[in-house]
């Protein structure tokens, strides 16, 4: 079972399996992203204004 306080990683429908992804999470206050080869390496986390400004949307679970 997964704890309440961990991030749900995410990354998208058209990664492949080839493992050359990265990973997001929406945290309570900021938008993190990591390296899916490395899960614990480590992590850049944006503020949701600098999320959107990347990617042109706002974080949305």
């Amino acid at each position: 079972m997964r704890s309440t306080n961990s991030p749900r990683w995410r990354k998208s429908s058209h990664s492949g399996d080839e493992g050359a992804c990265v990973e997001m999470a929406i945290l309570a206050t900021a938008v993190a992203v990591r390296d899916s080869k490395d899960p614990t390496g480590p992590t850049l986390v944006f503020s949701p204004a600098a999320w959107a400004a990347f990617t042109g949307a706002p974080p949305r679970d």
